[in-house]
């Protein structure tokens, strides 16, 4: 048998990114009146920027108290902890050779520059990332490559 096409449930991502950017063309191509509402989408980002960060502050708390449930409920904490620190083990090696080897590779073949000359640029957001493994960290890595690495804002 052949499948027929379906309409799948969820949310249209494509259509959703489309319109932004016609709306994004029809507001710039307006001039003075379409700034009006740009101001608006601009303030409105940095809003939920600034209640993403507060959010950021407590997420580390949830995860401890998740955590540490589960920790209750166990039987055997020995095969806890021993299961946990090869993950542990395994997730920091794979961060220290895909952060410490690849990207710098992938980044000195595309630029010709030492890749190592500014590691205090987004060193910051490191720790914040590892703990969480969120989008959430995204208004600190734009905080970071906005101030320590001069992107301009309309690119961040």
């Amino acid at each position: 048998q052949v499948p027929v096409g379906t309409e799948i449930e969820g949310m249209n991502i494509l259509g959703l990114v489309l319109f932004a950017l016609v709306l994004g063309v029809a507001l710039k191509k307006l001039g003075q009146e379409g700034e009006d509402l740009i101001r608006f989408f601009n303030s409105f980002n940095e809003a939920t920027m600034v209640l993403v960060s507060w959010i950021m502050w407590y997420v580390p708390i949830g995860i401890m108290f998740l955590v540490g449930s589960k920790i209750v409920e166990m039987e055997d904490i020995v095969l806890l902890v021993t299961s946990l620190g090869k993950y542990i083990f395994a997730s920091i090696l794979g961060h220290f050779i895909h952060g410490g080897i690849i990207l710098p590779l992938i980044y000195f073949a595309s630029t010709r520059q030492n890749p190592y000359l500014h590691p205090d640029a987004l060193c910051l957001i490191f720790f914040p990332m590892f703990s969480v493994c969120s989008s959430a960290t995204l208004p600190s890595m734009i905080k970071c490559i906005e101030e320590n690495n001069g992107v301009d804002k309309r690119i961040s």
